[in-house]
């Protein structure tokens, strides 16, 4: 998690953006679809600006970013219809791929719901996890990949948070067990790096194929904002 990217203040701007027109009794912020590339997009497809965000679960910072900059982000530039938003989940550890997997087994209808609540309680889930006992998750360590992720995913009780959000208990553990998921999130980890080899950790942004550059000192959401408002030339 880039720690260093932390900071305080948030841009303003009231720039107006030129809306482009939903698709017909829609909503561009309830387009959801999936990307090639294994991510969830939200918004128009063939917007001018399209931003990707690499986020962990388990990351404060990615955490702090969702909930300083996700309302504005979406209300004001997603909604425009000039900007989409896309996740990719960057997995850093065993906590963090139980929690991608039962959120993406939310599917396009649920993802981004479920990740933003998940972000908002990450310290109550994730220090759930970090309470057991460490001869515990040793033994978990050993067990096959899929098993590994239904016991994290039951000590951080994500099954029946998730439930509770929409997510039936039998669909998220089916997700659990299947393989295909944590491949796929490995691999995705795997081919940002490639592309970017000076990948500097979570969250990052991708803005029209670039890698946004970050600075210390102000807020990560402030200097992501002055991006898309210079693309969008506003």
């Amino acid at each position: 998690c880039n720690a260093e990217k932390a900071g305080n203040g948030a841009a303003v701007s009231n720039a107006p953006i030129k809306a482009i027109p939903p698709p017909k009794g829609g909503d561009w912020t309830t387009v959801v679809s999936t990307t090639p590339e294994g991510g969830f997009l939200m918004g128009n497809p063939n917007a001018k600006v399209k931003l990707v965000e690499y986020g962990s679960m388990t990351c404060p910072h990615c955490r702090e970013f969702d909930e300083t900059a996700m309302t504005t982000l979406t209300g004001k530039y997603v909604k425009s219809g000039q900007v989409s938003f896309e996740f990719r989940n960057f997995v850093r550890d065993g906590y963090d791929m139980a929690a991608s997997v039962i959120a993406r087994c939310a599917g396009t209808s649920g993802f981004f719901g479920l990740t933003r609540q998940m972000y908002a309680d990450q310290p109550d889930w994730v220090g759930k996890i970090q309470a057991v006992d460490p001869a515990k998750m040793e033994a978990i360590g050993a067990l096959p990949v899929a098993q590994q992720l239904g016991e994290v995913a039951k000590l951080a009780g994500l099954q029946e948070y998730a439930a509770m959000r929409g997510l039936p208990v039998a669909k998220s553990t089916a997700c659990l067990a299947d393989p295909n998921t944590p491949t796929r999130l490995v691999q995705m980890q795997t081919d940002v790096i490639a592309q970017f080899p000076d990948f500097p950790g979570t969250p990052t942004f991708i803005q029209n194929g670039k890698m946004v550059d970050i600075k210390n000192g102000s807020s990560v959401w402030s200097q992501v904002e002055a991006s898309i408002n210079a693309a969008l030339g506003s």
